[in-house]
């Protein structure tokens, strides 16, 4: 799969929390950069529940993740570490640059709001509990992952509703390593 200029530069200027950027990771090993609604989303909480569930057969698969977020660092830090994810690395993005350079759009009322996502909205927030926080970030920004290997899109899932539900793990099996 190729890359377009514009996401080969954002990769080097995307920096972690832990001052590594996103192509210099690349090179190393496959990257799942997974862009994440606001925090108070239940469908952001759900995919971290989920991802936390997951996170060592991505790790096996030879995978690192990276969440990108809207929220400042510390929040970030503490929904990470409420999901059993502590010590990710993740990049702070409240102006959803890197969204935009990424080509995640803003969602229509559809994408946001539509019986399929109130339907999705019940079953995630209250049947299975992950409820619903306060705004934290642009609540039209959709979400969406990458599958980054060297510098170049490998596999992408970008939702077309805010309730989609990517599998995480057959994202990795296009990058897999020994």
């Amino acid at each position: 799969m190729l890359t377009s200029q514009r996401i080969k530069e954002g990769l080097e200027i995307m920096s972690t929390n832990l001052g590594h950027t996103i192509a210099e990771l690349t090179d190393n090993q496959p990257v799942m950069i997974i862009f994440l609604r606001h925090f108070g989303c239940t469908f952001c909480r759900e995919a971290l529940a989920e991802i936390s569930l997951k996170k060592e057969t991505i790790a096996a698969s030879g995978t690192r993740l990276i969440f990108v977020h809207m929220a400042d660092q510390e929040t970030a830090e503490q929904y990470f570490t409420r999901y059993n994810l502590e010590g990710v690395e993740h990049v702070s993005d409240p102006e959803c640059n890197f969204y935009a350079i990424f080509g995640l759009v803003k969602g229509n009322v559809t994408q946001l709001m539509g019986l399929r996502v109130w339907m999705r909205g019940f079953q995630a927030g209250v049947v299975e509990g992950h409820g619903l926080g306060k705004l934290m970030g642009d609540s039209f920004q959709m979400p969406g992952i990458f599958l980054i290997q060297n510098r170049m899109i490998r596999d992408q899932y970008v939702h077309k509703l805010s309730s989609d539900k990517p599998d995480y793990e057959k994202l990795t099996e296009c990058c897999r390593v020994a």
